[in-house]
């Protein structure tokens, strides 16, 4: 599997996890992990985006035929679809079903506070982690 971290900080703590089982499919030929521009940071919480990519290894199918076997087309067809992956990954611990999914995207959301020692208020982290499938045009806006 090729991976292709070079738009990615490395920030959060969800997105590697979520990375970690995308390797482990072995539907999953290609990665892309990229900063989100929705990330920012205000007094009392931290929001950070990243957007993951993946691309599907594909078959070669017959799509059509004409009688007496005169005309054949083939087509490369995804083995797995984003709502299969979906599916898939609701069985992995410490991830579990997407937050959102439709037929171009999974959305996870994760929340959590962190205090530093002796703190009484702590710092909300929301991190949230769209996947598409590559070729399709990000939703921006």
């Amino acid at each position: 599997m090729k991976v292709d971290a070079d738009g990615w900080t490395g920030e959060g703590t969800f997105t590697p996890i979520l990375i970690d089982a995308l390797k482990a499919i072995d539907a999953v030929e290609f990665l892309r992990i990229e900063d989100a521009p929705a990330s920012r940071a205000d007094a009392g919480y931290a929001l950070i985006s990243n957007e993951i990519y993946v691309k599907f290894r594909t078959t070669r199918q017959l799509v059509s035929s004409r009688l007496g076997g005169l005309l054949h087309t083939h087509a490369d067809v995804a083995v797995m679809t984003l709502g299969d992956l979906g599916a898939r990954l609701g069985g992995v611990d410490g991830i579990g079903e997407p937050d959102y999914l439709d037929d171009g995207m999974l959305q996870f959301l994760r929340t959590e506070v962190l205090r530093a020692p002796y703190q009484t208020k702590g710092v909300k982290v929301v991190e949230l982690v769209r996947v598409y499938e590559v070729g399709t045009p990000p939703r921006r806006g």
